[in-house]
C-alpha cells in the first residue's frame, strides 16, 4: 500500500467528477474505483459518461459501491454538438432545437433521480459570438493586461454586443426551465437544477443573469450551481464581481464545482497549484452553504495533490466553523 493510500481521508459529504479520469480509465467500473481509491463516496457523473460506461457503473450505484451526487446534463454523453456544453442550448431560437433541448435536460433529471442524486447541473446556454472573438479577447488580458487601453476597449465593445444580444437567450433560457421543471414534477422526480456559472463571457448566466432566472422561477428547484474556478475567471475578465455579487444568491446555492485557476486555467487543487493560501478563502462561503460539493479537477492533478488540497480546505473550513461559534458565544 502507497503512503497516500495510507494517510487518504473519507470525504464524506464531498462528490468527486469524472471529468478528472475519464479519458485515461479504460471503462465505467476502472473510472469510479479510480476515484473512490482517493477516499470519495460519491461521484459527479460528467457529460462524457457514455452509455456503455453506465452498463458497468449502475450495477455499482445498485450495490451501493458508489453514491451519485449529481450528473452534468447533457447526460449520458451526446455526441451532437448543438447539445453539447458549449451550445445555445435552452436559448435556441429554432423551436424544434429548444425542445430537444428541453427533453435531453429532463433526460439527464430523469437519471439523476434514479442513481438518487441530488441535482442536475445545467450549461443553460450562451451569447453566441464566435469562439476565436473570445480567445482574441483572453489573449489580450494574458499578453497586455486587463487595464491596459487596449483592453479595456475591446472589452467595452465585447461587453456591449453581449449584452445587446442576451436579453432574447435569457427570455427563452427561463421558458425553457420552467417547461423542464413541469415536466419534471410531472413525472414525479426528487432532484434541483443548478444553472452553472461558465468559463467564457460570452456564456450564460452571469451572476445577475442568475438572478433574473431564479426570480423568474420562484418556487421551482432552479438555484445556481457557482462554480469557483469558473467565476474567478470572469471575475479576472471583468464580467462580473464573482464574491460581492453572489452575496445576493447565497440562498440558491445547489451546488459548487470545487477547483481554483491560475491565470485563466482552471480545474487545479486549491491551495495547492496556486500556492496563494489565502487568496481562494473568499469562495469558503459558497462551499458551506452548498447543498452539493463537488471537486471538479483535470487529469494533471495528481492523488497526493488532491489529498493535500482537501486537508487545506477542511482546516480553513473547520477555522471559519471555530470563528462562528466563537463569535456567537
Amino acid at each position: 500500500m502507497t503512503e497516500i493510500e495510507e494517510t487518504v481521508v473519507d470525504k464524506g459529504e464531498y462528490s468527486f467528477s469524472t471529468c478528472w479520469n475519464i479519458k485515461r480509465t479504460g471503462g465505467g467500473r476502472a473510472m469510479i474505483e479510480d476515484i473512490a481509491s482517493l477516499g470519495f463516496r460519491r461521484v459527479e457523473l460528467n457529460y462524457n459518461v457514455t452509455r456503455e460506461m453506465l452498463k458497468e457503473i449502475e450495477p455499482m450505484i445498485e450495490r451501493g459501491e458508489i453514491g451519485v451526487s449529481s450528473v452534468h446534463n447533457t447526460f449520458p454523453h451526446t455526441p451532437d454538438p448543438d447539445y453539447g456544453t458549449d451550445s445555445v442550448l435552452l436559448g435556441f431560437e429554432d423551436e424544434a432545437k429548444r425542445e430537444r433541448a428541453i427533453e435531453l435536460l429532463v433526460g439527464s433529471a430523469e437519471y439523476a433521480h434514479r442513481y438518487g442524486a441530488k441535482a442536475v447541473v445545467v450549461h443553460p446556454g450562451e451569447v453566441p459570438i464566435d469562439h476565436a472573438d473570445v480567445k482574441a479577447l483572453e489573449k489580450l488580458y494574458q499578453d497586455e493586461g486587463r487595464d491596459s487601453a487596449a483592453y479595456r476597449a475591446a472589452w467595452s465593445s465585447f461587453i456591449e454586443r453581449r449584452e445587446r444580444e442576451a436579453g432574447g437567450y435569457l427570455k427563452r433560457i427561463i421558458e425553457s426551465l420552467d417547461e423542464v421543471c413541469n415536466r419534471s414534477a410531472a413525472k414525479g422526480l426528487n432532484v434541483r437544477f443548478g444553472i452553472e456559472t461558465r468559463s467564457r463571457p460570452n456564456q450564460m448566466p452571469t451572476l445577475a443573469e442568475a438572478k433574473t432566472v431564479i426570480d423568474a422561477l420562484q418556487g421551482a428547484p432552479v438555484g445556481i450551481w457557482y462554480d469557483t474556478g469558473h467565476a474567478i475567471m470572469m471575475d479576472r475578465l471583468g464580467l462580473y464581481d464573482s464574491v460581492g455579487e453572489a452575496n445576493g444568491l447565497m440562498d440558491h446555492i445547489v451546488g459548487v464545482h470545487i477547483h481554483e485557476t491560475i491565470g485563466l486555467s482552471d480545474h487545479w487543487c486549491p491551495y495547492v497549484h496556486s500556492g496563494d493560501m489565502h487568496f481562494y478563502d473568499a469562495y469558503l462561503p459558497m462551499i458551506e452553504r452548498a447543498g452539493v460539493k463537488v471537486y471538479e479537477l483535470k487529469a494533471a492533478c495528481l492523488s497526493e495533490e488532491i489529498e493535500r488540497s482537501h486537508r487545506l480546505l477542511l482546516g480553513k473550513l473547520a477555522a471559519r466553523s471555530g470563528e462562528s461559534a466563537h463569535a456567537r458565544g
